[in-house]
């Protein structure tokens, strides 16, 4: 809001307040100088709402001041009476501002009343603020006369609470209901066509029976007090209308009674004691404000929560077609079983592969899922009747377990029938060709040898030493050779091979891959690497692809270190969740910067020209073998030296109890 735009609500709102005090000063009772109804109350408290943030809030305090203070001295008060009612005035509308902002941060004259919460704190807060300006005003009166009336002060706390609830609760709505009707209908013209005649009928039935009850109950009912019959008329307004109509017409059934009250009509103009008639009067008002507005704003919450689970079960009505249009529509199947073993649901592909309605064929995969077991992923043959072969289906399960406790298993079918076959037959093409491969590279390192043995037994010539040397060149590619051939094997073993996740003890499986790197280094007269490891949680993985993962870790560690520097390995693993993680810390000569992603490449080496052996496709396997038992693989650089290489593995089982290190090992 601009400073501009705050000194124009100001004065709009100045306007209003002035009209309300004259007004409630014309209502003066006796010589206590106080009103019997306080309009100027409720236009203060919307004001405060209103201007609660604006930038020009002195204005509003300075012009709050100087109507009070002029309007009251003009109509007979004293100065000092004046300055009590301006003090009291502006106590009131401070304490209503900051409880409002302080239980209903978003209750103004832009967002209106919304539900009955905001009615209660409506309430409640005008309650507090006049109990504020009544301990100001009545006090401060007191102090000025020499006088004390507890009936006067009834009256202060009566008529601005009244004030507070219907005009604040009138100017809380007024601008949300302009502007919902604008958005809704535009026009009164196009509001008259788009309602039903029926609705209008309703709203001129409202208007012609409040106006005749009372009329009747004020003005013609010969000193009967029925005016307690009248909020039958407020009670049908409130189940029937909308927020915004119940509010004007409680503002018209209140205005209507203090008018005849003050002109000597009605039950209450019966009281003789001023103070009692103006108490009952404003009692009267509110309690038609409390019950129109709490029937009206109770519905409002009541039909927006039907809209909002009539949506809600729509969507999820939509949701659950969705979801069943998608299950129904995947070659893979999926049913869920109950635990007498009989489908409960299922999918056309489901229904396919179980056939007779049971899941019979995965009789123990279910059993260990109902038990609570974790299953990984298992291979079933089964086979139906009028079909020569079986098929292959690779099993997953999930149990659920009802509100009432039962148990169910969710099954997931995946015919992997031509996928096993390939992979058979790509295993066999694989284990041929490495065999005519490797039968060649034999043959060369075999006669290369022999050639080299039968020269060296020869005299020396000129032409003995290149020849050797040859030979040697000759021995050195038929390894490189070997090496490449068992890389690509171990490669496609990675890729291609089933993992048959069991329970794995992650420590002892590492203790013996070290042992054996131990015993390797010692027999080829290598300095002896130092091995530190922790305690290592158990995994649920393939031992035979796990153990080539660690070997190769720890292989490329022992490699990879600058010579004449002795091996420092620690290996250290915690569980997370539901997976393991695993750290190889190393003391050898690093990665090079900016080669930490690119090192798991096929073929990548990260030190070509240093004069270490390999072939490129250890990390590649390595990240394959991660990669396949759903976990991830990173190397960063060592804080004392060397590399750091980070692997997740599914969890198995509690942790285990620490093992410790053997001597070898450190």
């Amino acid at each position: 809001m601009t400073y501009r735009g705050s000194l124009a609500r100001t004065g709009m709102f100045a306007i209003a307040y002035l009209i309300a005090v004259w007004a409630g000063r014309l209502t003066v009772m006796d010589d206590t100088n106080l009103s019997m109804v306080w309009p100027a109350a409720g236009i203060a408290a919307v004001w405060g709402c209103a201007q609660r943030k604006a930038p020009a809030r002195w204005a509003d305090v300075a012009a709050l001041a100087a109507i009070t203070l002029v309007v009251n001295t003009a109509t007979g008060a004293t100065v000092g009476l004046a300055m009590v009612f301006v003090v009291a005035n502006l106590v009131q509308v401070a304490v209503l501002v900051l409880l409002l902002a302080r239980w209903r941060p978003g209750l103004g004259p832009l967002s209106g009343l919304r539900n009955t919460r905001d009615l209660w704190a409506l309430l409640a807060a005008g309650i507090t603020a006049t109990v504020a300006g009544a301990v100001a005003g009545p006090i401060g009166m007191w102090l000025l006369t020499g006088r004390h009336s507890w009936p006067a002060t009834l009256v202060w706390l009566s008529r601005n609470t009244a004030s507070v609830l219907l005009i604040g609760a009138a100017g809380l709505c007024v601008v949300p209901a302009i502007r919902r009707f604008r958005e809704r209908y535009g026009t009164l013209r196009d509001w008259w066509r788009a309602t039903p005649r029926a609705r209008l009928i309703e709203y001129g039935a409202l208007v012609l029976i409040s106006t005749a009850t009372y009329l009747t109950g004020f003005a013609y009912s010969r000193g009967l007090p029925i005016a307690f019959a009248l909020i039958a008329v407020t009670v049908w307004a409130g189940t029937r209308f909308p927020t915004p109509l119940v509010v004007l017409h409680d503002l018209a059934a209140g205005s209507m009674a203090v008018l005849f009250t003050l002109t000597g009509h009605g039950p209450f103009a019966a009281i003789g004691d001023p103070a009692t008639r103006a108490c009952v009067a404003q009692l009267y008002v509110a309690i038609v404000a409390v019950v129109g507005l709490s029937l009206a704003l109770g519905r409002a919450e009541r039909t927006a929560l039907i809209t909002a689970l009539a949506t809600e079960r729509e969507q999820a009505s939509q949701r659950a077609e969705l979801l069943r249009a998608i299950i129904d529509s995947t070659t893979d199947g999926l049913a869920v079983v109950g635990a007498d073993r009989r489908v409960v649901l299922s999918n056309p592909a489901a229904d396919e592969l179980l056939g007779d309605g049971s899941a019979g064929d995965f009789e123990e995969v279910f059993a260990r899922a109902l038990a609570g077991e974790t299953v990984p992923e298992t291979d079933v043959l089964i086979h139906r009747p009028g079909t020569a072969h079986g098929r292959i289906v690779c099993v997953r399960t999930a149990a659920l377990r009802d509100p009432d406790g039962a148990r169910r298993v969710v099954l997931l079918f995946h015919d992997v029938t031509t996928e096993r076959r390939h992979r058979d037959e790509l295993a066999g093409f694989a284990g041929v060709v490495a065999h005519d491969l490797l039968n060649p590279v034999t043959a060369v390192e075999g006669w290369t040898e022999t050639a080299a043995e039968a020269i060296e037994g020869f005299p020396e010539t000129p032409g003995t030493g290149p020849a050797l040397d040859a030979l040697g060149r000759v021995q050195r590619a038929a390894g490189r050779m070997r090496s490449l051939i068992a890389g690509l094997l171990a490669y496609t073993t990675a890729r291609d091979a089933t993992v048959a996740a069991v329970p794995v003890d992650l420590g002892q499986m590492v203790s013996e891959v070290t042992v054996a790197r131990l015993d390797a280094a010692i027999a080829a007269g290598s300095p002896a690497p130092r091995f530190t490891v922790g305690d290592l949680p158990p995994v649920l993985a393939d031992p035979v692809l796990l153990r080539q993962l660690l070997d190769n870790l720890i292989g490329n560690a022992i490699k990879y270190t600058a010579r004449h520097v002795t091996p420092a390995l620690t290996v250290t693993g915690h569980r997370d969740g539901d997976m393991v993680l695993v750290c190889v810390a190393d003391n050898g000569i690093g990665i090079p910067a900016g080669q930490h992603d690119e090192i798991f490449g096929d073929f990548r080496r990260a030190h070509p020209t240093l004069g270490y052996a390999g072939t490129g496709l250890g990390l590649g396997i390595c990240r394959r073998i991660v990669e396949r038992h759903g976990g991830t693989i990173t190397a960063t650089d060592n804080p004392g030296g060397g590399s750091r290489f980070e692997f997740s593995v599914p969890a198995a089982g509690p942790a285990r109890q620490p093992v410790p290190d053997s001597a070898q090992l450190r």
